[in-house]
């Protein structure tokens, strides 16, 4: 009875009634949309490098060194001399290293010299390998590996000729044009940084800079590329490199060593511990967002509690009638929260409904042009939480307007006011 009742009330004030379905729907959209992409954005986050033990840069602090090793962000305030790399990488405690090289790019996007390594060890998200969408690894000197974002905003194909500017401007005019590469495999996206960089061996990386000084051609100097191959092509330095393993009982000792190397500085991180303080300055714009979330929820709760007001004193005579006819003052109570309860569920449902439309529609937008990955799962435990949250405000907004309608007498509402 009562649900008819107040089925029958809203569609009598329909108009009102949808206007307070719609706000509350965006609300919930906003709020539950702001906490997927802060759920998913973080999984993406701590995914974006996973199975490397250690990180060793040059001495800069843990989140310098993995920004730019890592991310791809800034720039290194010294490299690694190779013999250093050498002597680590053969420690007895170390199963595998990744040698990294940054320094030049390609129409804003990275250039990241490394070795076959990087294919076979290098894992993210849950211990995930890199696969191929097409084409394979480099094994030419002048092979180059296109990450996923790479080939498709450049609309690059297998086959085509790639020229590496120096430095990591996207507008450069020191360009290695006369060693130009070619396009030997395209990755699969990914969802983290790989998709942005394009990957060439560390002896192509060398190619390129034979007849390069300190960031500058060396005047009356030329090497072609056919020359080059015939030269010894050993790095003579390196930005970076990951390491793994063979025991994780042995990573604070082999740290430690590292963070000791007399030959140079070295600093050697932890790229969970160091993600997680990344992602603790980051916190901030993220709690921001959810608090400007709830307060728009609050805006639409306060809307719907406006218009049941305002629909109140339209209804004096109506409720009137409702106590003519039996209904004690506890049964209109009950009817009018009833109503703002129904209100709120509607609205959440209609929300809900409305997110993942949005997610199904955009989802594979925000992959390719921004690398956020959304994914359309039952809601989890917090997202259950802030809908009751919603909720039971929705039922205490309610309660405004049904205690004063419980306070209504039957005089007052079938006495004409003058």
């Amino acid at each position: 009875m009562i649900l008819r009742l107040a089925l029958l009330s809203l569609w009598n004030r329909r108009g009102t009634a949808l206007l307070t379905l719609i706000t509350i729907a965006i609300s919930v959209t906003l709020l539950l949309g702001v906490e997927k992409l802060r759920q998913d954005a973080r999984e993406g986050f701590f995914s974006t490098i996973s199975g490397t033990d250690l990180v060793v840069g040059a001495r800069s602090g843990s989140l310098p060194l993995l920004l730019y090793s890592v991310f791809n962000i800034g720039n290194p305030v010294s490299n690694i001399r190779w013999s250093s790399y050498q002597q680590l990488a053969e420690s007895d405690m170390v199963d595998w290293t990744i040698p990294l090289a940054l320094g030049d790019s390609h129409r804003g996007f990275r250039v990241l010299g490394t070795s076959d390594q990087y294919f076979t060890h290098f894992r993210y998200g849950r211990q995930q390998n890199l696969s191929f969408a097409s084409g394979e690894p480099f094994d030419d000197l002048f092979d180059v590996v296109l990450g996923a974002e790479v080939a498709r905003a450049l609309e690059y194909q297998l086959g085509d000729k790639v020229v590496v500017n120096h430095g990591l401007g996207r507008a450069s005019f020191s360009a290695h044009e006369d060693k130009p590469f070619q396009v030997s495999g395209i990755l699969e996206p990914t969802g983290t940084p790989v998709d942005r960089v394009l990957l060439v061996s560390l002896q192509g990386y060398e190619a390129m800079h034979l007849d390069w000084r300190a960031g500058v051609r060396i005047p009356g100097m030329q090497i072609t590329a056919d020359q080059a191959r015939e030269r010894d092509l050993t790095p003579r330095e390196i930005t970076a490199f990951m390491v793994g393993l063979k025991s994780r009982v042995n990573t604070f000792h082999l740290q430690r060593s590292i963070n000791n190397f007399r030959a140079e500085p070295l600093q050697a991180i932890l790229p969970g511990v160091a993600l997680q303080e990344l992602w603790q300055v980051l916190s901030i714009a993220e709690r921001t967002l959810l608090a400007i979330s709830a307060c728009v929820v609050f805006a639409g709760l306060t809307g719907m509690l406006a218009l049941l007001l305002a629909s109140l004193n339209e209804r004096r005579r109506e409720l009137a009638v409702l106590r003519a006819v039996g209904a004690g003052p506890g049964r209109i109570l009950f009817l009018l929260l009833f109503e703002a309860m129904l209100l709120t569920l509607l609205g959440s449902l209609l929300g809900v409904l409305l997110l993942y439309g949005l997610i199904a529609g955009t989802q594979n937008w925000l992959a390719l042009e921004h690398g956020l990955f959304l994914s359309l799962e039952w809601p989890g435990k917090t997202q259950w939480l802030l809908l009751g949250a919603i909720q039971l405000a929705g039922i205490v907004a309610g309660s405004i307007p049904a205690w004063r309608a419980y306070r209504y007498t039957l005089a007052d509402g079938l006495t004409p006011r003058t």
